[in-house]
């Protein structure tokens, strides 16, 4: 074994931290080339949601997850980096894809029930503003949309967790997921500053 200061590497291509944490670091694999890929593809939907236009529009909702850092970085003139945001966090979210890791976490189930359960508050609590600012048909748009992504993945959810899932199933879910959220969950709601 090679020892680099707490990092030991088994020389089958595990990294062992403190020897208690194991990061498999083969960027050579398919699996990893495939994350990757995946997560280099969130910047697709991540764009549809926040470049297309200058307003929320339905193709181009302004979702919270681009759009709050878009605006906490506008002083700086670079808030169209803020569509690698997700991204980063699919990345950060299942690093065990990058190892062809199969298993769904119970934490991937817990967010997308977390994130159902906000989104229907956040459409209840900004529907007035909605309105306002947006108009009836992009509000019942972006909401039937929403509620579509939120059924698709939720039935999707279901049934891997009844099923043993597959690293092809846990890549496409998870990225379906990042993907919702940065294109159409949390759509903006009201005046822009």
């Amino acid at each position: 074994m090679r020892v680099y200061q707490d990092l030991t590497w088994d020389g089958a291509g595990i990294y062992t931290l403190d020897g208690e944490i194991e990061y498999p670091l083969n960027m050579g694999s398919k699996s990893a080339v495939a994350t990757l890929i995946a997560g280099l593809g969130l910047l697709v939907p991540a764009s549809l949601g926040l470049l297309l236009s200058n307003v929320p529009t339905i193709l181009s909702p302004f979702p919270a997850l681009t759009v709050i850092p878009a605006f906490l970085i506008s002083d700086l003139h670079l808030w169209r980096i803020a569509v690698v945001v997700p991204m980063l966090l699919f990345f950060v979210w299942n690093p065990g894809l990058v190892s062809g890791e199969p298993k769904i976490p119970n934490r991937s189930y817990a967010l997308l029930l977390a994130a159902i359960v906000l989104s229907v508050a956040d459409f209840i609590s900004s529907w007035n503003r909605g309105l306002h600012y947006r108009g009836p048909h992009y509000l019942h748009v972006v909401c039937a949309v929403n509620v579509a992504w939120e059924v698709f993945l939720a039935f999707s959810f279901i049934r891997a967790r009844k099923n043993p899932s597959t690293f092809k199933s846990s890549l496409f879910l998870h990225w379906m997921l990042f993907a919702w959220f940065a294109w159409y969950a949390f759509p903006y709601m009201g005046e822009l500053p």
